[in-house]
């Protein structure tokens, strides 16, 4: 095969079974139209025979001009049409085969043909408009069950994409959107002037109160502990009431500290507390040290097993999830898609503006693209005629077309044989009365 034959496309075409059946009408047509013109052809001959054998009949000769014009008008039109296609007996008349070497132009006239009749940003605004496509979506979203429907193929949509996603390349574009965006800048100085702002604002007070609960209600609960604890760290040779007295007194102590810590909003141990949180802030900021220990706590964090594999396990239970949804018609995502189609369906319905903005946006944007892109699309018909085979071009163009063009071959003998009845049978009157 050349290069210029491997550039040449298949030509489209129905399959195998329609052609067949296509090509028995074709050759079931040209044989009608072609038994006609033997037909009268047969019926010339009968006449010129029997006139040389000198039979007397009127008759002859108006039989024998409406067949000689039939037989003309049929050979005429089967020369027309057989001259679309190929040369006639093979013979390379000129202007003959017009679409196997006229394709291309024939291809282009056709795209142009198009685009100035069917691609017309007039014609299809005009047609727009008269379609009504607002209100009829509209009556069809409520009244014909279209929200359920577009809820369905919009299921199918999610259910394609999220399924139809490489896993490692989502993983790879999660791990870059959130891993390594978090990993990027440095978290204290951001994390200390977050922290700072938070205590401007009074907002670390309820945290400074929650340790302070936390703390009471801690030592509440763990006298067994402190009384353990002292009697531990305590010598051996001490008493042991001395030891579980100095226990409890310590609860007691620790108990009635934390207590008036927990009462008092102003005591020294919340100041204590809010002069810790507020120099974190500065620390977090402006101490070296402690920004390379949070950038050392980064990095453990972000390293980890967990962290690393979270992309992964994020998008397989995000796709898991749409799919679930997207699949069942009575889901949340289903349900809620439904219901938003159907509930702006009835706005369109009832609201007389957006109708018409929603027809205007329609119309707007069909002419757009038909002024634009009209000589794009049309250009593809030309395009695609160019890159057939022109054999097989017109092969398939006879095929789609040829029997009703064999019907212009019997209308060509039929109304031949008729014209010629009338002329010699004009002309036998007037030669008649002369």
């Amino acid at each position: 095969m050349t290069a210029s034959d491997a550039s040449l496309s298949q030509v489209p075409g129905p399959d195998p079974a329609t052609e067949a059946a296509r090509r028995a009408e074709l050759r079931k047509h040209k044989t009608i139209a072609t038994g006609l013109l033997a037909i009268a052809t047969l019926i010339y001959v009968t006449m010129r025979w029997l006139e040389y054998q000198g039979n007397p009949g009127a008759w002859i000769g108006y039989v024998r001009a409406a067949s000689e014009a039939g037989m003309v008008g049929a050979l005429a039109d089967w020369f027309a049409v057989t001259a679309l296609f190929r040369h006639p007996l093979h013979i390379p008349i000129p202007h003959t085969a017009i679409i196997k070497r006229k394709k291309d132009q024939v291809g282009h006239a056709l795209s142009e043909f198009v685009g100035e009749n069917f691609l017309n940003a007039a014609l299809i605004s005009d047609k727009l408009r008269k379609a009504r496509i607002p209100e009829r979506a509209s009556d069809w979203v409520v009244d014909g069950g279209g929200a359920h429907r577009v809820s369905q193929e919009v299921g199918k949509v999610i259910d394609l994409t999220v399924n139809g996603i490489n896993p490692e390349e989502a993983e790879h574009v999660l791990r870059a959107l959130v891993i390594d965006k978090l990993s990027e800048p440095t978290w204290g100085p951001p994390l200390g002037r977050g922290l700072e702002q938070l205590i401007q604002e009074g907002r670390t007070e309820p945290a400074v109160e929650a340790i302070v609960i936390w703390m009471d209600d801690k030592a509440r609960t763990s006298e067994d502990f402190v009384v353990r604890l002292i009697d531990e760290r305590t010598p051996s040779w001490a008493p042991r009431f001395v030891r579980e007295l100095v226990g409890s007194r310590v609860y007691r102590e620790l108990v009635e500290f934390t207590g008036d810590v927990r009462c008092d909003p102003d005591h020294d141990a919340r100041r204590q507390l809010r002069s810790f949180i507020y120099q974190l802030s500065q620390d977090l900021q402006h101490d070296e040290k402690m920004i390379a220990r949070v950038e050392g706590f980064k990095n453990d964090i972000m390293t980890s097993g967990p962290v690393t594999a979270m992309p992964g396990r994020l998008w397989e239970s995000v796709r898991a999830t749409l799919t679930t949804w997207s699949r069942d018609p009575d889901s949340l995502l289903r349900r809620r898609i439904a219901q938003w189609v159907e509930d702006y369906g009835r706005r369109v319905q009832e609201e007389p503006e957006l109708r018409e903005e929603l027809e205007r946006r329609i119309v707007g944007a069909a002419s757009y693209l038909a002024d634009n892109y009209a000589g794009e699309v049309t250009g593809i018909i030309g395009e695609t005629v160019e890159r057939w085979d022109a054999q097989e071009a017109s092969d398939k163009i006879e095929l789609m077309v040829g029997k009703d063009l064999q019907f212009i071959r019997v209308n060509g003998t039929i109304v031949g044989a008729l014209a010629g009845l009338a002329i010699y049978s004009l002309t036998e009157l007037i030669f008649a009365l002369g």
